[in-house]
C-alpha cells in the first residue's frame, strides 16, 4: 500500500514512485510544504496502479525500481495516451538512460543526489507552463496550427499528441517564425534552466517533435546555432 500526504492539495496531487524510503520521505516533505498533495509507492507495479487510479498532476519516477522499472512505467503510460508530466530521477548519470527517458516522453530528468528544492522548482515550472496564463493567439506555420488556450496542435487538420514540454517547445519556436533560437535560449525559456550542458535535451525533444509532426514539420536546424521554424 502507498502512503498519502494531503496537507496541500491546492496545487494538486503528485505521485512519487521511489524505493529508497529516505529519498521518498524527503521528496514528500518538500512537495507537501510547497502545497502539493503527495502519494508515495515503493515499487513499479503499485506505482503504475496508483498513477492510473489517482490521476495526479505530475509523477516523480525513479528509474531503478523493484518489479517494472521507471522507463517501462513511462512507456506504458504514453502507450495508453496518458501525458501526465513525468520527471525521472535516477542514481545513474548515463546519457543513454537520459535520452531514452526523454524519447519515451518524460518531461524532465534529475540525477541523484539532487536538491529536493530543485525537484519542487522543476515540477512548478512544468505545471506553470501547462496551466499558467498564455496568450490566446492561435499560431499557424504552414499546415501546423497551435492553439495555446486549448493546448492543441494539428497538422493538416489532424490532431497531434504532444507532451507538455514538446508543446511548449513548439510554441516557443512558432512564436517567431524565421527566428533562430539557440539551445541556451530554449533551455532558459522552455525548461527554466541555465545549465547549458543540457543542450542534448533540446536536441532529443526537437527530434521527437519532428517525428510526431512528420513531413509537415516546419522545424529547421541551423547547424552549430539552434533551431527555428520556417517563416
Amino acid at each position: 500500500m502507498g502512503e498519502s500526504d494531503a496537507r496541500g492539495q491546492s496545487r494538486g496531487l503528485v505521485v512519487i514512485v521511489e524505493d529508497e524510503r529516505a529519498i521518498a520521505d524527503l521528496e514528500r516533505l518538500y512537495l507537501a510544504e510547497a502545497g502539493f498533495g503527495v502519494h508515495v509507492e515503493g515499487d513499479g507495479e503499485a506505482g503504475l496502479a496508483s498513477i492510473r487510479r489517482l490521476r495526479p498532476v505530475a509523477i516523480v519516477l525513479d528509474v531503478g525500481l523493484p518489479g517494472i522499472d521507471g522507463i517501462e512505467i513511462c512507456r506504458r503510460l504514453r502507450a495508453a495516451e496518458d501525458w501526465t508530466p513525468v520527471i525521472f530521477v535516477t542514481a545513474r548519470d548515463d546519457e543513454v538512460d537520459r535520452i531514452l527517458g526523454l524519447e519515451l516522453g518524460a518531461d524532465d530528468y534529475l540525477t541523484k543526489p539532487f536538491s529536493p528544492r530543485e525537484l519542487v522548482v522543476r515540477i512548478k515550472t512544468i505545471l506553470r507552463r501547462h496551466d499558467g496564463p498564455v496568450a490566446g493567439r492561435v499560431l499557424t506555420v504552414g499546415v501546423i496550427v497551435l492553439d495555446p488556450l486549448r493546448r492543441r496542435v494539428e497538422a493538416s487538420g489532424v490532431p497531434v499528441t504532444l507532451t507538455s514540454t514538446e508543446f511548449d517547445l513548439l510554441a516557443k519556436l512558432m512564436s517567431s517564425p524565421g527566428q533562430v533560437f539557440t539551445r541556451e535560449q530554449l533551455l532558459s525559456s522552455v525548461w527554466g534552466q541555465a545549465d547549458y550542458g543540457l543542450g542534448r535535451t533540446v536536441d532529443v525533444h526537437v527530434a521527437q517533435l519532428r517525428s510526431k509532426l512528420g513531413e509537415s514539420s516546419p522545424i529547421v536546424t541551423s547547424r552549430g546555432v539552434g533551431y527555428s521554424v520556417s517563416a
